[in-house]
């Protein structure tokens, strides 16, 4: 019976240099983090590059209107005279924002909720599995239309914060966060049922240690690939969303861009200027499939069963 021979480079070789290694295979993974990469940091750059054009984004110019790709305006004006790129990079900043944070904040929601029902299990678990599973039954767009046509003085909030340039901003967060986070908790559930059976949880448990101290010192750390997976890809649909409800108006407002509201600018301009459209919706396209590349090629290099293969 012959025994598997493990090269000496492999020994003692760390979790994370694995993972590394199994990432790096992973060649569509790769590329969408870069660009994703690019993107970001292209967006961020926007107020050196309003320097560098000199003009601002919201700088209307209505002799300019329609212009073509020049040196002064690299792709273009719009109907209002504004340059193109500008607003298209600061469009990136918020869409960009919107999606990572609103992911993060899911992500914390349904982790809670998995963790609390996969190791106290019993009534809790049922309790929390019913409402997920009410959560997800409901249909999703119909659902964010109504909640992102809420009026927030009816609700009570501060007249500051109503009135505030960034608060659709801050309700298209929130809105997605609060339903978005049921992917999460139902990975997070199911792998939280099976490591409370393990035996440094049942140690644990002997030893006196609470259930708080548990869950976040032993259940929790062994969550981080689920985790970090589903955020990964929930990114990619929350700038999807964003996307649709600032196309339907009920998304981020001007004069605040968003690659969303940008293409709801450019509906009615399709025919006499479809750069217009053009633009956010490639970004759009190109941001959301790097998403999911980048989610696969993290679920392979995270995953400790997952075989060494190539990846185109």
């Amino acid at each position: 019976m012959s025994e598997t021979v493990i090269p000496a480079a492999r020994i003692g070789e760390s979790v994370w240099a694995l993972t590394r290694r199994r990432f790096l295979r992973h060649r569509l993974a790769v590329a969408s983090a870069a660009v994703l990469a690019f993107l970001a940091l292209a967006s961020l750059s926007a107020p050196v590059v309003e320097i560098f054009i000199g003009t601002e984004q919201g700088a209307v110019d209505l002799f300019n209107r329609f212009q073509g790709a020049s040196l002064a305006h690299p792709f273009g004006t719009d109907e209002l005279g504004r340059d193109v790129l500008l607003r298209l990079l600061y469009g990136g900043q918020i869409s960009l924002f919107v999606g990572l944070t609103a992911a993060m904040v899911a992500a914390v929601i349904g982790t809670v909720t998995g963790l609390l029902a996969g190791y106290y299990g019993g009534r809790l678990d049922a309790l929390l599995m019913r409402f997920t599973d009410g959560v997800i039954a409901l249909p999703l767009l119909p659902l964010l239309i109504v909640l992102a046509a809420i009026d927030l003085e009816k609700v009570g909030l501060p007249d500051a914060l109503v009135s505030s340039e960034n608060i659709s901003l801050y309700r298209i967060i929130a809105i997605v966060a609060l339903v978005g986070w049921t992917t999460v908790a139902r990975l997070v559930r199911g792998t939280a049922l099976s490591l409370r059976e393990r035996d440094f949880v049942r140690a644990a448990e002997a030893q006196g240690a609470s259930g708080f101290r548990i869950m976040s010192t032993h259940i929790l750390p062994n969550l981080a690939s689920p985790i970090i997976v589903a955020t990964t890809l929930s990114a990619g649909n929350v700038i999807l969303l964003e996307s649709v409800l600032s196309f339907l108006g009920l998304g981020i407002q001007p004069p605040v861009p968003s690659w969303g509201n940008l293409l709801t600018n450019a509906q009615e301009l399709i025919f006499e200027a479809p750069a217009l459209a053009f633009y956010p919706g490639v970004l759009i396209f190109i941001t959301v499939i790097a998403f999911n590349f980048l989610g696969d090629g993290l679920q392979d290099a995270l995953d400790p069963r997952a075989t060494e293969r190539p990846h185109r």
